[in-house]
């Protein structure tokens, strides 16, 4: 449960409504008076601050001003913020004195409660005393609250209540209280582990955690800033050294304390939604938990690089719903176990859910969410919403996990107890009581419960300690005579207490909760016993308080009470809530307000009679009638929205009776109504001009004086400077007046209460609140509109510190001095006033006290006693405080309250019938409903009368039809001639067919429904059914025979699933499969490539005729491959010879060989021999073969149901073609019938033979014929059932309870669904018609018959007489052939029953096991799974030993190479030195010389210099090596210079072998390394594969004691089996034994084949010696084959040796020889070769081809250069020519034309390089020619001439 949503509080004004206590306390005790400033606030600091003498002045002018504008201006905001700052010391200064404060704790310091308790806040200088209300009782308890009940020691329990913290003696059950510190409420509570301590966590602005010690209840640490508004929280760790505390909203911060030195030692954020709960790990304390809406966090605290930090850990839900955590528990191993919202347990570990814990069949482990879980005693304990607490074994849960995919596991607890009904726990405390498991449990339905969890035979039961209301309380009223008060709430309760003695006296339950209460007035009850409730369904009930013990006491009675309760009337006047109840003030009416927005009367003398109701414009919230001082009786209503209205007393009228009312709403009453308007912001405005107004005058009076005093000393300049100083100033604008606002949403009206007549006070929240508004009631006018009426107060009083803590509730005193006002922060405000005042001009002086819950604790309702001694409140936080008000006369300490005495007869008197349905009808709706019954029965009277009217006339009618029948014919009118309209018959049909339609519109949605449902039924039951029960009768006899009711096959001859009983495929096989299959993949894909490659090749050759170079090659290539083909066949054939010895060797077994099957056989013998070893037997083994599961088990079971199936089916259809048969056989008897019916009727009646009777077929016989009917057949069935409905005709429910099967059949038979068929109904209909119609035709022969006509009658008689005999014969075999097929079938199914009964016992056992191998199968897999992953992880590690022994044989192979490449090297460069070499020792000391080297990835890595300073060192740390490990006689050389005389290319053949030798040292250093490391993966893998080695057996073992276990299991079911006397051959002394359990049941076949089995072992017996004489024999005999063999193979040997030496001079390898063929390489290289000789001829005849084609493309060219030569010849000739004639035309014409021509001398230059282009063309011609008369001619491109293509064309 959650708390209630906190109200929006500001810590600033919530602090500036009361000052802190202590200062109140000391101001009172001073006595001084100090200045107030504008805003009435009284601020005080521990320093003491002083004001300054121009704020001491400023404060004594506001103090003169008007109460009104000086009250309401002190609310400004800024100087609330300035207040609230100037409270907040310098932090440095705080820290520093806190640091100061820390060093100077010591253990024994303790802090004073009376400075830190908060007190209550009086006004200055108002003599109101402190003490003016003292807390006397609590009666209350806030169940809802988390962790609401802690246990001190044994007999006192602490809780909170409001902002006192309750300690409760179990045992005397008195009370003390501790205030809170802050007066703003208390967050939570919590105990240290040793019970020395208890800490108190406050709520509001930076509160305090403040630890007391107990039970001196001394303030010992206080830790301050902790969170920002309240806790939420708090846990001492295991050893109470730590403290944990949480926040609450906004801040949820997490702080860990040490709480002795009051300093915080780590500090976080712990979530972003609401945080519940954080406790310590109690086994590790560096580990918390936190949960809270919707997550749970871990928590722990790690040493990290700064410092010690807290780390949280989110736990993630994963596939679970994420849930709202309230319960947890951490394990010791570090897992939590935690609660959900749907019930269920959470395992958690490493921030996942690792299981989910439910019940069997998925139940949940409480039914609603878990709220706390304990470990005690190695049990865990579990509470929950469902008020059940259950214990779980720890160890199942600690080992819990999932089992499949789901997450879930089943467990169940191991005891349970059901608190109560309607019970949900909280929390529960352990009670240390010695000897005893007492448990104290927090109910959140209002209760304490002690509860004893020892679960014994002595256990005690559920004990209800405390009895609370629930949840807010909602009223409460006092007694007007005594000191008892009642109260209710939501909880559905009504509670009287005597507040006096502090007792809680009596309560009442009722099916809704009370909303409002009253307790009934002397002028109506003068004993006071009568309580009046309103409950949240708008019922009021009259309840009457009694003390029983006046009453006549019983026998039998057990315990007497002080009180009791007993209901006297109840009425429901409302359809909504009642809100409120109010006597009128003269006892004589009573009025009802709710939220239904009516206001009920009831009439009190007469029975509370109702008088009427009145609306009102909204939902009623408050009543109150006039007091006695006004003159008239008025009832003032306030509404919520706004609305406040004034009623006159409604006026009773005795003489109208009450059935004749219609409706009680009364219409004539003249209400007065008040629709408040807001004017909080013109309020607001006025107090802002004033406010300037004063700070205008005060600017003048100051300007003023500065004026003189400027003038006096300066003269006329100081004016002049002050002048424009004014200027100065008055231009500065002034900031704009607030804006007039009126809020959309009226705000709330609280309450109210009269003033004067027609006047009245109201308070109100939201934008309104802060003041209390005087309103007065304008003049009634009923044509007036409330909802368009705006009014507004003439009167307001500033109530301070109200502006978001409005007044929920007003009450007086009896004098009327005090008015109580209870806030909606919970606290007590009152209010001292004058005598006479109902202005409220002395509303200034007040008394404040924080007494409830802060954020939910807004007080509902007050009432003060009737000797104003006592003031008791209600709140929303379920909290009942009395308070005792100050008065001079102190009460006695033994008062107490006087029950009223019964009255004479109560007990005898009856209990008025309660109203519990909430549904119920209030008083108006249950007259409307009275009043609309008797208007529907005038209606229905109407109906009756018209309808008598109209059956007069149509028997009229009808009487006039009938007359006209009875005229003549010709004289009758026509039936449309008594139409008075054809129209009226025509609209009558047309709205018929209309009304029909529409009623089959109507009926739709029934049809549909009721064809879905027989749609339903029918998929249920007859649809499975593959065939019904048909019942065949014999015709004879009583015998009767009925088919199997068949359903389709069961789910188990269908179904089969796979087994996991066998081992999977290993993981190396499935390596080797994958890369078998990927190498198959492979191969396949190559062979389709290369496939289609091929065919593609051969597709382009198909069509291109081969050349003889191709042949040739192709010749070439098949020679070779017959070649190579044939060294291959002779080493596959020599390979296949070597293996075909080695297997022969290796199947040649050694001396002492035995066979292993001869092993086997003969320890089987050994043991088994002569010993049948029984299942039930504890060592028996199951084989592999034998084991059985549910998946077998199952398909077995489906394998005998298919076979049971199939034979019924089998009978089945013999039945039904034996009905069928019998339906044949009756309707060939029934056309005999009639055949054998028209004999007799020719027949004589004294020769007739009796007719056999026809058989009938039985409606069983057909039960398809029960669901065919028709229209006639449903009426007939509608009729039957009304009859039977009405129970008029017995008869019909006889017939009809044969079913209905009987009625369809017998109507169906009739008609289309006859058993006959049409051609026996036409034979049948032949012979009758044949019969009828004789007797006509002889009717006309009335003459006499001649001797003739005799013969042929007497003839025709014989024959019908052997005829009638006939067919009486041929009835009688067919009835008697049908019985019989009947009975052999008969006897058949008897025989088919009893292997039913067999195959259903085998079916039972079958189903048995198939349970049993299910419960086992679970646990069975599990197993079996672990020895198949232990299985393949075996292999696994077998493959991988393998794997590795395969890589370290390769790389000792590696290391021999390398170690003989080495010594090939020395070899090698020995050799190459020589023998007499005289600087051979030298050139073997550099090859052998020790170097350094850097591996090539630093190299690569570094820099050059970097690579440089390595060299140099490595050098340097070689030479020192070298000179190290060189001997002292050694001499130093350099092998980086070659001596003289030394040949260089020995020193630098040396320097490259040392190179090489240094890589082969390398890679053999390498080798040996990685060696060395497959050594040790060897050796790991070796020990692992033992350890799995021993696991799979310890496994297998296991699975094997399982099977045994489930064999024994299987043993164990009984198994039936019928047997005759004959069958058991167990006796004992003649007599079959009484009990033969120890006996065994075999088959005769079994036996005999036991008997069998002697006779044959005997046989094997001498059989097997026999053979063992003739095998001694034939081993003797194949030694001696041996011996001449090896003889023989020598001999054989040296043969071969001589003819090889002869043949090849020396022994040869022959199959080196037969293998040895063609040098691949080499032919390989020849084909290549004659390749590439066919391809350059190729190309040399291609080129050929070009060549000639030059040559002529040469020729051509030459020509037409000859010819073009020839043409320029001739040109030039004519030029000659031309130029001659030119010169003579020249010399003649004179000298102007003398001289060479410009253009000629161009031409002429063109011409000439022209010429020399083509001589130069024709030499580059005539080179190409030369060179490509030779072979391998270079062909070159033309020469061309840059100035070719700008030739001009005119020139060719």
């Amino acid at each position: 449960m959650k708390e209630p949503d906190d109200q929006d509080t500001d810590g600033e004004k919530s602090g500036r409504s009361k000052s802190d206590g202590k200062h109140s306390l000391r101001s009172s005790k001073s006595g001084s008076r100090s200045p107030v400033k504008e805003d009435n606030k009284f601020l005080e600091d521990a320093t003491d601050e002083t004001l300054t003498e121009g704020e001491a002045s400023n404060l004594e002018e506001d103090s003169d001003e008007e109460h009104l504008a000086g009250s309401l201006s002190s609310f400004q905001h800024e100087d609330l913020q300035s207040a609230a700052v100037s409270q907040q010391p310098p932090a440095p200064a705080a820290e520093e004195a806190d640091e100061e404060v820390k060093k100077k704790i010591s253990e024994s310091f303790f802090y004073d409660y009376t400075e830190l308790a908060s007190m209550p806040f009086v006004t200055l200088d108002s003599n109101i005393p402190l003490d003016l209300l003292t807390l006397v009782h609590s009666f209350g308890y806030d169940c809802r609250k988390r962790a609401n009940l802690q246990l001190l020691d044994d007999s006192v329990a602490m809780y909170i209540a409001g902002n006192q913290v309750v300690f409760l003696n179990l045992k005397t059950r008195e009370q003390t209280y501790l205030r809170s510190s802050s007066g703003e409420g208390i967050g939570v509570i919590g105990v240290h582990p040793h019970k020395t301590y208890f800490t108190v966590a406050e709520k509001g602005s930076f509160p305090n955690i403040i630890i007391y010690e107990f039970p001196s209840l001394r303030p010992y640490r206080i830790l301050r800033d902790g969170t920002e508004k309240g806790y939420a929280y708090v846990d001492f760790s295991y050893s109470g050294a730590l403290l944990a505390s949480v926040g609450s909203n906004p801040d949820y911060t997490l702080t860990i304390w040490n709480w002795k030195e009051e300093q915080p030692v780590l500090r976080t954020k712990a979530f972003s939604q609401e945080v519940f709960k954080v406790t310590f790990n109690p086994d590790n304390e560096e580990q918390l938990t936190t949960s809270g809406s919707g997550h749970i966090k871990f928590w722990e605290m790690a040493f990290t690089f700064t410092g010690l930090k807290l780390q949280g850990f989110l736990g993630r839900f994963g596939k679970t719903t994420i849930t709202d955590i309230e319960g947890y528990m951490e394990l010791p191993d570090g897992k939590v176990l935690s609660g959900s919202e749907w019930g269920n347990m959470l395992l958690w570990e490493g921030g996942l859910i690792k299981v989910e814990l439910c019940r069997a069949t998925s139940k949940s482990c409480h039914s609603g969410p878990i709220n706390q879980i304990l470990l005690y005693e190695g049990e865990v304990i579990t509470a929950g919403s469902d008020g059940c607490v259950r214990i779980w074994d720890f160890e199942t849960i600690d080992t819990a996990d999932t089992i499949d995919e789901t997450g879930l596991l089943q467990i169940e607890p191991i005891n349970e107890l059901q608190v109560d009904k309607n019970v949900k726990l909280f929390s529960m405390i352990k009670m240390s009581e010695t000897g005893n498991n007492f448990w104290l449990a927090q109910d959140a339905s209002g209760a304490i419960w002690k509860l004893d969890l020892s679960f014994s035979n002595i256990t005690q039961d559920p004990e209800c300690l405390f009895s609370f209301h629930s949840g807010a309380v909602e009223a409460v009223a006092v007694s007007p005579l005594t000191y008892l008060m009642a109260t209710t709430a939501l909880d559905c309760s009504v509670r009287i207490y005597d507040f006096a003695s502090k007792t809680p006296l009596a309560q009442m339950k009722f099916r809704q909760g009370g909303t409002a209460l009253v307790w009934v007035p002397r002028m109506v009850n003068y004993t006071g016993a009568q309580v009046i409730v309103g409950f949240e369904d708008g019922v009021v009930r009259l309840l009457e308080l009694y003390d029983p013990k006046g009453l006549t006491v019983f026998a039998g009675r057990k315990k007497i009470l002080d009180a009791d309760i007993q209901l006297k009337q109840v009425f429901k006047p409302h359809t909504a809530c009642v809100t409120a109840l109010s006597y009128e003030r003269d006892g004589e009416v009573l009025a009802t307000g709710s939220k239904d927005q009516t206001v009920f009367f009831f009439e009190v003398e007469n029975d509370y009679k109702p008088i009427g109701y009145i609306n009102t414009p909204g939902p009623v919230c408050q009543l109150m009638w006039s007091p006695l001082s006004h003159p008239e009786s008025t009832l003032l209503i306030f509404c919520e929205n706004g609305y406040i209205l004034e009623a006159p007393l409604p006026t009773v009228k005795q003489e109208v009776d009450d059935r004749d009312v219609v409706s009680y709403e009364i219409k004539d009453m003249c209400i007065k109504c008040f629709h408040f308007s807001s004017v909080k912001s013109k309020i607001l405005r006025l107090i802002e001009i004033e406010k300037r107004e004063k700070q205008k005058k005060l600017k003048e009076e100051i300007r003023e004086e500065r004026r003189k005093k400027l003038a006096a000393e300066m003269g006329e300049d100081g004016e002049k400077e002050s002048q424009e100083e004014e200027e100065e100033e008055e231009e500065e604008e002034e900031e704009p007046l607030p804006e007039i606002f009126v809020p959309l949403t009226p705000s709330r009206i609280l309450c109210g209460f009269y003033s004067e007549p027609g006047k009245f006070w109201v308070s109100l929240g939201d934008y309104d609140s802060g003041f209390l508004y005087h309103c007065e009631f304008p003049p009634c006018d009923e044509s007036n509109n409330f909802k368009e009426q705006k009014d507004e107060p003439f009167d307001v009083r500033y109530l301070e510190n109200t502006d978001d803590n409005p007044i929920q509730t007003i009450t007086f005193n009896i004098n009327k001095i005090m008015m109580f006002c209870g806030m909606k922060n919970g606290a007590i405000r009152v209010y001292v006033l004058n005598e006479n005042d109902p202005s409220l001009t002395s509303l200034v002086d007040y008394w404040h006290f924080s007494v409830h819950d802060n954020n939910y604790g807004w007080i509902k309702s007050m009432a003060s006693s009737f000797d104003d001694r006592f003031l008791v409140t209600t709140g929303g936080d379920g909290n009942i405080f009395v308070f005792n008000i100050f008065s001079e006369f102190m009460l006695r300490k033994d008062i107490k309250a006087k029950v009223p005495s019964p009255r004479f007869g109560i007990e005898t008197e009856p209990i008025p019938e309660d109203i519990e349905d909430p549904k119920a009808s209030s008083i108006e709706n249950a007259r409307r409903k009275r009043e609309h019954d008797k208007l529907m029965k005038e209606v229905e009277e109407i109906k009756a009368r018209k309808r008598e009217q109209i059956k007069a006339l149509r028997s009229e009618f009808c009487k006039l039809l009938k007359m006209n029948e009875e005229l003549p014919r010709h004289m009758q009118f026509k039936r449309t001639d008594f139409d008075v309209d054809s129209r009226i018959r025509d609209e009558i049909n047309r709205k018929t067919a209309f009304q029909i339609q529409q009623v089959e519109k109507e009926l739709a949605w029934e049809k549909e429904k009721h064809e879905l449902g027989l749609m339903k039924l029918k998929n249920r039951f007859r649809d499975p059914l593959e065939s019904d029960t048909i019942v065949v009768h014999a015709i004879q006899s009583d015998h009767k025979i009925s088919s199997y009711r068949l359903v389709q096959p069961s789910k188990y001859s269908k179904f089969k699933r796979a087994s996991q009983s066998e081992r999977k495929p290993s993981k190396p096989d499935k390596f080797e499969k994958e890369e078998t299959g990927r190498k198959d993949s492979q191969r396949d894909g190559g062979e389709s490539v290369l496939a289609q490659e091929e065919s593609v090749i051969e597709k382009g050759k198909k069509f291109r005729p081969k050349t003889l170079s191709e042949i040739m090659v192709k010749n070439q290539i098949e020679r070779t491959r017959k070649l190579m083909l044939k060294a291959e066949r002779a080493q596959l054939k020599i390979q296949q010879r070597k293996k075909e010895w080695e297997e022969l060797y290796k199947s040649k077994p050694d001396d002492g060989y035995e066979d292993p099957k001869d092993l086997e056989a003969i320890k089987e013998a050994q043991v088994c021999m002569g010993d049948f070893n029984l299942k039930t037997a504890p060592d028996y083994k199951i084989p592999e073969h034998m084991r059985i599961n549910a998946a077998k088990k199952e398909e077995e079971l489906g394998h005998l149901d298919s076979l049971v199936h199939g034979k019924k089916r089998h009978m089945n259809k013999c039945i039904l073609s034996l009905r069928d048969f019998k339906v044949a056989v009756v309707e060939e008897i029934q056309c005999l019938v009639q055949e054998l019916k028209h004999i007799q009727s020719t027949l004589h009646a004294s020769k007739h033979i009796p007719i056999p009777k026809v058989p009938q077929i039985h409606p069983e016989e057909v039960p398809e014929k029960r669901f065919q009917y028709d229209e006639e057949t449903l009426l007939n069935f509608e009729q039957q059932r009304m009859k039977s409905m009405d129970g008029k005709s017995p008869q019909v429910e006889q017939t009809g309870s044969g079913g209905p099967g009987g009625g369809f059949l017998k109507l169906s038979s009739g008609k289309n669904g006859d058993l006959t068929t049409r051609d026996s109904i036409s034979r049948s209909s032949r012979a009758s018609t044949f019969g009828l119609d004789t007797p006509k035709f002889m009717e006309f022969e009335k003459a006499e018959p001649t001797d003739v006509e005799l013969e042929i009658l007497k003839r025709d008689e014989i024959k019908h007489v052997y005829m009638q005999q006939y067919l009486v014969n041929r009835i009688k075999e067919l009835i008697v052939t049908f019985d019989a097929e009947l009975r052999l079938l008969r006897h058949d199914k008897l025989k088919l029953d009893t292997q039913m009964k067999l195959s259903d016992l085998h079916h039972i056992t079958l189903f048995q096991e198939m349970l049993l191998l299910k419960n086992f199968e679970k646990q069975e897999n599990i197993l079996q799974e672990r020895v198949n992953s232990l299985d393949k992880e075996e292999q696994y590690m077998q493959w991988k030993i393998n794997e590795t022994l395969r890589e370290m044989e390769e790389k000792k192979n590696e290391i021999t190479k390398l170690q003989e490449e080495e010594k090939a090297l020395y070899a090698g460069f020995q050799t190459a030195i020589g023998e007499n070499n005289k600087f051979a020792n030298f050139l073997m000391k550099v090859l052998k010389k020790k170097i350094k080297r850097v591996k090539k990835r630093e190299l690569e890595g570094d820099a050059d210099e970097d690579e440089e300073s390595e060299e140099s060192s490595e050098e340097e740390s070689s030479l020192e090596s070298d000179e190290d490990e060189s001997g002292p006689e050694d001499e130093v050389f350099d092998d980086s210079i070659c001596p003289s005389n030394c040949d260089v290319t020995l020193f630098e053949l040396a320097l490259q072998l040392r190179e090489k030798r240094l890589d082969i040292e390398e890679a053999l250093v390498e080798e040996k390394k990685m060696l060395d490391n497959l050594k040790k993966e060897y050796e790991t893998l070796s020990k692992k594969v033992k350890i799995v080695a021993t696991n799979l057996n310890a496994a297998e073992d296991a699975l094997e004691a399982y099977q045994r276990e489930k064999q024994q299991r299987l043993n164990e079911l009984p198994v039936v089996i019928p047997l005759k006397l004959h069958q058991i051959e167990c006796v004992v002394f003649g007599e079959i034994p009484s009990d033969l359990s120890g006996t065994l049941v075999f088959s005769n076949h079994a036996l005999r084949r036991l008997q069998e089995r002697i006779h044959e072992l005997r046989e094997e017996t001498a059989k097997q010696k026999k053979l063992n004489k003739e095998w001694r024999e034939r081993r003797k005999q194949l030694v001696r084959e041996k011996k001449e063999m090896t003889k023989t193979i020598q001999k054989m040997e040296e043969t071969v040796c001589q003819l090889m030496i002869s043949k090849f001079g020396r022994v040869v390898n022959l199959e080196a020889l037969q293998t040895l063929s063609v040098n691949t390489t080499l032919e390989e290289l020849k084909i290549r070769k004659l390749q590439k000789e066919l391809a350059n001829a190729k190309e040399m005849k291609m080129w050929e081809q070009k060549i000639a084609q030059m040559r002529w493309e040469l020729m051509m060219k030459t020509k037409e250069h000859t010819r073009k030569l020839y043409q320029m010849n001739d040109l030039c000739t004519e030029k000659k020519k031309l130029d001659s004639r030119l010169n003579k035309l020249q010399n003649q014409q004179g000298n102007a034309f003398q001289g060479p021509r410009e253009a000629d001398m161009v031409a002429r230059e063109k011409l000439a390089e022209l010429i020399q282009l083509q001589a130069e063309r024709i030499l580059a011609l005539k080179e190409e020619i030369a060179l490509l008369r030779r072979k391998g001619g270079l062909i070159l491109p033309p020469i061309q001439s840059p100035q070719e293509n700008e030739m001009p064309m005119d020139l060719w």
